[in-house]
Formats: structure tokens, C-alpha cells, sequence
């Protein structure tokens, strides 16, 4: 009798630990969800975004990792802020607009729960027509139809600063569409639009499928304009010659940069193993999009409009980027 009762205390035991043992596997063993919050389609955005979440499920153990197609930038921010994602590509206007609480760029309120993960690439604004809408200069879009992107979303943020720096405002035009890049696109195809404002890295697939359907003409934003928009995140540029077909010549424009945003949320670790692995796989992250190469390193803490997520920063200090 005693020795069946210390045997049943031995099993007891035994299965007690055994089940501790396998509750401390799995807990340390629990998947983590990362979602990337990306832009449409047609965008550099959504591609990037794949591609970040292919690595973060490749190096980072025990992650599962989603691409979201959204409206990007303003939406983004506000899902980031409702812990709707843990990584979003946004243009620093907009995160600038975000922290500050500014209604008017579709935000309610201060977004304070947001965090700096990386700084990234630079949007151009491309302003496309078709050579037979007659459109050469930014005065000549009056009384014609133009896309200026998604409500609220970052290119429409854009649209309207460029228009007011311009003397314009969306009642010069003959009508206005909120659409994405690749509704506006066909729209113009299909001659039921005139041109449309895209901000988006060099090359984007939806203005390249334009060029090779119709001929277009980009009209140039000159750097007198884009000095009146009054902000620092807009700097004079140039669209290479040739970043498009039929486009023989430079054209001015304006840029503004794009930031890869996170949460205060998200765990200090899972942000550091994030930073670690985009870093150490860009090439892998360069063969996305052409427009991504310029994301290097050294500028990773750049002009970033909100505090660094402190696993973020650990990351950048471990690689000597921050002192």
C-alpha cells in the first residue's frame, strides 16, 4: 500500500513536471503576429511590405507575418494607433500630421502611441497626363479632371499642398477623383481623365503601365512652388529622364521621405529582431523595388518625426548608427 502511494505521488510528480516542461515550451515557443500595413497595389508600398514580411517569417522564429493592402499613410497611422498593426510605410508629412493631432489630415486626435522604426526612401510627386489632354504645366490642369489618390491618404495630403503652393485648389479643377493609383490609370486609358497625381517611389508599376499604353507627359513642379509649400519635409527633385517611357527629359518635382512607423505596443525585442533582420537582408529588400535602394543604414534614424521604439534604437546603437 505504501509503495502504490509513493509510486502515485512519483507519477503525480513526474507528470507535473512534465506538464510544466511542456507549458514553458510552449510559451516560449508562442507565435507572434506581425502585420505590415502597406498601401494599393500599384504602389511601391505593398511590394516592400510583402517583401519585409517574407524576411521578418524567414529570420525571425516563431513570427507570422502579413502584408495588408490599405489606403496607406493616414490610414495606416490611425490602424497603428488601434494597435491594428505593428509596421506600417508612411510619408513623414503625414506622421508629422499624426503625432500633432491634425484634423484636417485625418487625424482626430494626437496618435502618441506611435513609434520611429526606420526612416526608408523618398516619394517624388508625379504629376502624369496624357499628351492629348494638353496638359503641360500645373496652371494648365485647370478645368481638367485629375485623381489626387485616395481620400486622405498621403498623396492626396500632398496633392493639396502642392496645389496651394501652386494658386490652386480642387474647384480650379473640372472634377476631382479620390481613387488609387491604379483606378486612375485606367480612367485615363479609357479618356474619362485627364491626369493624376501619384506620390510614389521612381518607376512605379502603375504610371510605367501608363506610359507603355499611352503618351503621357509629367508635368514639372518647380522648385519656386515647392519652396512655397512651407515645409520642411518637401525638397526639390528630379524624375530622372527616361524613369518613364516617352520621357526624354528631367523633370522638377518634389520629395518628400517615406518612415517605416511601429507602435509603442509592439515588444522592445520583436522590434529589435525586426530591425536586425531587414538590415541584415537588404538586398533581399532592394530586389522589391528599384526605389527602395536607397534605404541604407547610416541614415536609418534620419528626420524620423517621432520617438524611436526603443528596440528600434537598441538596434541602431548595437550597429554604431546612434551614439
Amino acid at each position: 500500500m505504501q509503495w502504490t502511494k509513493k509510486l502515485t505521488l512519483g507519477l503525480g510528480a513526474g507528470l507535473a513536471a512534465g506538464l510544466l516542461a511542456m507549458g514553458g515550451s510552449a510559451l516560449a515557443q508562442k507565435t507572434q503576429f506581425i502585420n505590415i500595413l502597406t498601401g494599393g497595389q500599384s504602389g511601391v508600398y505593398y511590394p516592400v511590405g510583402v517583401a519585409l514580411s517574407q524576411l521578418f517569417g524567414k529570420e525571425i522564429p516563431d513570427v507570422r507575418s502579413t502584408a495588408q493592402v490599405t489606403r496607406a499613410s493616414a490610414e495606416n497611422l490611425n490602424l497603428l494607433q488601434a494597435g491594428r498593426g505593428e509596421l506600417a510605410l508612411s510619408l513623414g508629412d503625414a506622421v508629422a500630421d499624426a503625432w500633432a493631432g491634425d484634423a484636417e489630415a485625418g487625424f482626430k486626435e494626437p496618435l502618441k502611441n506611435l513609434r520611429g522604426f526606420s526612416a526608408t526612401y523618398n516619394n517624388y510627386i508625379q504629376i502624369v497626363a496624357s499628351e492629348e489632354s494638353g496638359i503641360k504645366t500645373l496652371a494648365d490642369l485647370k478645368g481638367k479632371r485629375v485623381s489626387v489618390g485616395a481620400a486622405k491618404s498621403g498623396t492626396e495630403l500632398n496633392a493639396r499642398a502642392i496645389f496651394k503652393a501652386a494658386g490652386l485648389s480642387y474647384k480650379d479643377l473640372s472634377k476631382t477623383e479620390y481613387l488609387p493609383f491604379g483606378e486612375s490609370v485606367e480612367l485615363i486609358k479609357n479618356r474619362q481623365l485627364d491626369a493624376t497625381l501619384q506620390s510614389a517611389g521612381l518607376g512605379v508599376a502603375s504610371i510605367r503601365d501608363l506610359a507603355s499604353a499611352v503618351k503621357i507627359r509629367i508635368v514639372p513642379v518647380p522648385k519656386s512652388v515647392v519652396e512655397k509649400v512651407g515645409s520642411a519635409a518637401y525638397v526639390p527633385a528630379i524624375i530622372p529622364a527616361n524613369t518613364y517611357g516617352g520621357q526624354g527629359e528631367d523633370v522638377e518635382t518634389a520629395a518628400i521621405p517615406n518612415f517605416l512607423i511601429t507602435h509603442s505596443k509592439v515588444p522592445d525585442e520583436l522590434v529589435y529582431q525586426m530591425a536586425k533582420a531587414m538590415y541584415g537582408n537588404l538586398d533581399t529588400l532592394y530586389a522589391a523595388h528599384n526605389a527602395v535602394r536607397t534605404i541604407k543604414l547610416e541614415r536609418a534614424a534620419t528626420g524620423m518625426p517621432v520617438p524611436l521604439h526603443p528596440g528600434a534604437e537598441r538596434f541602431y546603437r548595437e550597429a554604431g548608427v546612434l551614439k
